[in-house]
Formats: C-alpha cells, sequence, structure tokens
C-alpha cells in the first residue's frame, strides 16, 4: 500500500530535498518506520527516545489530525495523504 508524505522543509535535508515521498504502512507507527527505512534519521526528529511522536510535530492524515483520531494507530489505506506540519510558536 502507498502512502504519499508530505514533507516539511526542515526535513527535507533528509528525503534528499523531496517535498513529498512514498512509503508504505497501514498506520502511522508502521509508516513511521518505512519512512525511517527510506530517509535514515528521521524517525529522532518525529519521535522522542520512547518512540511517541514529540508534541510540537502535527500528523494530519487527509487534512484529518490524528490527534483526533488514533494517534499512532490511525489506521492508512492505499493512496493517503499524510502531511507532516511542524508547530510553529510566536510572540
Amino acid at each position: 500500500m502507498s502512502v504519499t508524505v508530505l514533507i516539511p522543509t526542515p526535513l527535507q535535508k533528509l528525503t534528499k530535498n523531496q517535498a513529498t515521498v512514498e512509503c508504505d504502512g497501514s498506520s502511522i507507527g508502521e509508516l513511521l518506520e518505512s519512512l525511517e527505512q527510506n530517509c535514515p534519521g528521521i524517525k529522532a526528529r518525529l519521535c522522542d527516545e520512547q518512540g511517541e511522536l514529540r508534541r510540537f510535530v502535527n500528523f494530519y492524515v487527509n487534512n484529518e489530525d490524528i490527534r483526533f483520531l488514533e494517534g499512532q494507530q490511525t489506521a492508512l489505506k492505499d493512496g493517503d495523504e499524510v502531511s507532516i506540519i511542524p508547530a510553529i510558536a510566536g510572540g
């Protein structure tokens, strides 16, 4: 199953400057493993030492925030689009 992952600019150096990457996975957790295999080092930027998603990185599946779905267990299907959006703070 192929899922399109939209990569934010700060992480594109890990994807050979690609803004989108095709990965496999039936859940966000599996997708992270596939992404790490294709782009070594990216998982450490997205997950903490326990493997949990960092709170300042937001994931969306087809424009739905996974925090309101099933988190890392959110199911994926062929053709889904996953957006990785870093949180922006300001003041």
